[in-house]
């Protein structure tokens, strides 16, 4: 089962940090990343900066389609007028289906303010405790998941911060 998670830095730089540490793990077949992206706001900046990762096959998968629409709804929509309406109910339908909650989704958009960012990540076949062990120290917080209660205490437990 693909697990989605997005998880809060206190600095502008650490989901990129992030990232590439699960990189490195999948890299090591420690886990497979099925999607990923990267929103950070640096201080100063007017709107925050969105890196959606190209994984291998993500544009065929519906988890590249929900993170993709999750970055437009998130910061892109309110620009858009008319179309915000349709657009956020197609992103909550989407997000529904992959056990996202509406309550996540503006979590989401009320945890990135300037000077923060964001790793939104799509993984799968993950070795929890080796995985988790390369992100000691990062201080970040699990602020949306699909994940059951158990199970995130569990993978919060495991990055132990």
């Amino acid at each position: 089962m693909a697990t989605f998670t997005a998880w809060k830095y206190e600095t502008a730089e650490g989901a990129a940090e992030a990232r590439a540490i699960l990189k490195r793990a999948a890299g090591e077949g420690l886990i497979k990343v099925e999607d990923q992206a990267v929103l950070s706001w640096p201080e100063g900046a007017p709107r925050p900066d969105v890196n959606h990762g190209h994984e291998d096959g993500w544009r065929d998968t519906g988890w590249g389609a929900l993170i993709g629409g999750l970055v437009g709804t998130l910061f892109f929509v309110p620009f858009l007028g008319i179309a915000a309406g349709a657009a956020i109910g197609a992103v909550s339908s989407l997000a529904d289906d992959y056990g996202v909650t509406k309550d996540e989704i503006e979590v989401l958009k009320n945890e990135l303010a300037p000077g923060t960012s964001i790793l939104l990540a799509v993984t799968s076949n993950g070795d929890l405790d080796r995985v988790g062990e390369r992100f000691h120290g990062l201080k970040a917080t699990l602020v949306a998941t699909n994940l059951s209660g158990a199970e995130k205490r569990d993978v919060e437990q495991a990055i132990e911060n």
